[in-house]
């Protein structure tokens, strides 16, 4: 399994070989018809398995499909998108948004807090919904420390979340092939962390693909803990690739699930396409159209 540092590496010059070979002729038959139609889940798609895609260009092309929003997105790339009537539906903050070092460890705290009290105002202006956090790496700590530590750190700026009405949204991840040592690996984990947080504003990002290397039983943790989840992830297991017939995963069935929650927040796509990413994308996005 490959983490999203080493997939960009990996992928890139596939990527960029299968966007710029894409037929001209195809491109106005795939924009004739969007791929959004029902639009009960919005849906949007992160931005790092396309960076070999010049921005402008995906802004373009998602925006044809009938997406509303980019995830994944830095502040000066907030403005870019909005061009072509897009928002960034997740995120960064200006600093402190690091995997391994993250909110579980008081000495990141201060560069945390200081990224959120700069971004946070701008992402309000912005129409930016939320901003991503991390839980950081174990490197030996209890779970117990842990969420103390979290909590912590995130009611130092919940408030100012509330205020600008912001969501903090802290990432559940794989420990078991791509990030090592990654200590929200549990949903159980992070519910006990926003629950002691007690904020509208700190939820989760509960990512489908990372949940269901660890736990699986992705419909019942979703609709046991919908509450406190602001934003989910895709990807195919096994390999994060496309959401198709060569993985495991039921995506109709978990997005029926979602919306039933009443759910009114993204479902982002995150998997790194293998064929024409646009056209990958394009296929995620109409399954997952519920």
């Amino acid at each position: 399994m490959m983490n999203r540092r080493d997939a960009i590496r990996s992928a890139g010059a596939a990527l960029t070989a299968a966007f710029f070979s894409r037929s001209t002729s195809s491109a106005p038959q795939q924009a004739a018809r969007k791929a959004v139609q029902r639009g009960r889940l919005r849906q949007s798609v992160s931005r790092w398995p396309y960076n070999r895609i010049p921005l402008t260009d995906f802004a373009r092309a998602v925006a044809e499909m009938g997406l509303t929003a980019i995830d994944l997105l830095r502040e000066e790339e907030w403005p870019i998108v909005r061009r072509y009537g897009l928002t960034c539906s997740m995120g960064y903050p200006a600093v402190g948004a690091e995997i391994t070092r993250g909110l579980n460890d008081r000495a990141n705290h201060d560069l945390i807090v200081k990224g959120f009290q700069q971004s946070i105002p701008v992402a309000a202006k912005s129409g930016v919904p939320n901003l991503i956090a991390f839980f950081g790496n174990r490197r030996g700590m209890s779970d117990a420390e842990a969420i103390e530590n979290c909590v912590a750190g995130l009611n130092r700026i919940k408030k100012m979340a509330e205020d600008y009405g912001v969501n903090i949204c802290i990432e559940l991840l794989n420990s078991k092939s791509d990030h090592k040592d990654y200590q929200g690996d549990r949903t159980s984990f992070g519910v006990q962390v926003v629950k002691a947080v007690a904020s509208p504003r700190v939820k989760l990002l509960y990512d489908i693909y990372h949940m269901q290397i660890m736990e699986g039983d992705i419909i019942r943790t979703i609709r046991e803990n919908h509450s406190y989840i602001a934003h989910y992830h895709t990807g195919g297991v096994p390999g994060r690739h496309e959401l198709d017939d060569t993985q495991e995963l039921n995506w109709p069935a978990i997005c029926r699930a979602i919306v039933e929650t009443g759910f009114k927040g993204y479902l982002a796509h995150e998997f790194i396409p293998t064929r024409d990413p646009l056209q990958s994308l394009r296929e995620a996005v109409i399954l997952c159209d519920v």
